[in-house]
C-alpha cells in the first residue's frame, strides 16, 4: 500500500471541495433547511408517524441522511469526471497508485464531505427541533456506509460518463428518485400496497431507516437486517468499482 500517495490524493480531494465550501457544504445545508421549513410548516401537527414523535423530529434524520448520500455521490462523480474532461487525469495515472488506493482516496473524500454536510444540517436543524441521539454508533455506521456506497456509485458514473449530461442523468434519474422514494418524508405503510412492496427493494430505504433509528430508537425494519443489506450493497458496488478501475475502462485507453 502506497500510504503517502493515498494520503496525498485524499488530501487533494478534500482541499478541492473545501476551497469552495460555500458551494459544497453551505449550499446543501441551506437547501435541506428549506425542505424542513416547507414540510414542517405544512404538516406539523397534522401528521404523526410514530406515537409521541412529532413530524419534524421524524423528518430531520431522513433529511440529514439524504444530504449525506447526495453530496457523497456529487463529490466523487464531479471530481473524477472533471479530471477526465480537463485531461488532468493523466497526472493521477503517472504516480504508482493502485486501483485500491484510487478507490480509497476518492471514496474517503466523499465520506468526509457527506459527514460534514450531515453535521451542518444537524446543527442547523437544532434551532428548529429538539433531536435526541439514541445510538451514536448506529448513526456513524449508517452515515459512513451510505456515503461510501454513494461515493463508489459516483466513481462508476463518472467513469462511464462521456459528457456532463451523463453525470446529471445518473443523478436525476437514479439517485434522486431512489432517495425521494426511500421514506425520507413518510412511513412506508402509508403508501399503496404496490409502492410499499417496491420500496423494500430500494437500498436507500435501509440507509434512511437505519439512520433514523440512531436518532429515535424506532425503525420499520430490524436494524441488524438494514445494516447487513447496506453493507452487502457497499461490498458489491465497491467490487464493481475496483474492477472497472483495475481494467482501466475509459481511463487508460
Amino acid at each position: 500500500m502506497n500510504w503517502y500517495g493515498l494520503y496525498t490524493l485524499f488530501s487533494k480531494e478534500v482541499w478541492r471541495f473545501l476551497k469552495v465550501a460555500t458551494q459544497t457544504i453551505l449550499a446543501p445545508v441551506i437547501t435541506v433547511l428549506l425542505y424542513l421549513l416547507i414540510f414542517v410548516s405544512v404538516l406539523e401537527g397534522h401528521v404523526e408517524v410514530y406515537q409521541g414523535i412529532s413530524y419534524s423530529t421524524f423528518l430531520v434524520p431522513g433529511l440529514i441522511m439524504m444530504s449525506i448520500i447526495q453530496n457523497a455521490f456529487a463529490n466523487s462523480s464531479s471530481s473524477f469526471f472533471q479530471s477526465k474532461m480537463t485531461g488532468s487525469l493523466v497526472f493521477l495515472l503517472l504516480p504508482p497508485l493502485s486501483s485500491l488506493e484510487f478507490y480509497l482516496a476518492y471514496t474517503g473524500a466523499s465520506v468526509l464531505r457527506g459527514l460534514l454536510v450531515g453535521i451542518g444540517v444537524w446543527i442547523a436543524a437544532l434551532f428548529f427541533v429538539s433531536l435526541p441521539i439514541y445510538n451514536f454508533w448506529i448513526l456513524l455506521s449508517f452515515s459512513i456506509l451510505g456515503s461510501a456506497l454513494l461515493g463508489s456509485l459516483g466513481l462508476i458514473a463518472s467513469i462511464y460518463a462521456e459528457r456532463w449530461d451523463h453525470v446529471s442523468a445518473f443523478q436525476n434519474f437514479l439517485i434522486l428518485p431512489l432517495t425521494f422514494l426511500s421514506g425520507v418524508f413518510y412511513k412506508l405503510e402509508s403508501l399503496p400496497e404496490f409502492w410499499e412492496a417496491a420500496s423494500y427493494y430500494n437500498p436507500f430505504f435501509y440507509m434512511i431507516d437505519g439512520f433514523r433509528y440512531g436518532f429515535l430508537g424506532v425503525s420499520e425494519i430490524n436494524i441488524s437486517l438494514s445494516l447487513l443489506i447496506v453493507s452487502g450493497f457497499l461490498v458489491i458496488v465497491s467490487a464493481i468499482c475496483l474492477w472497472i478501475l483495475h481494467i482501466g475502462y475509459k481511463i487508460r485507453y
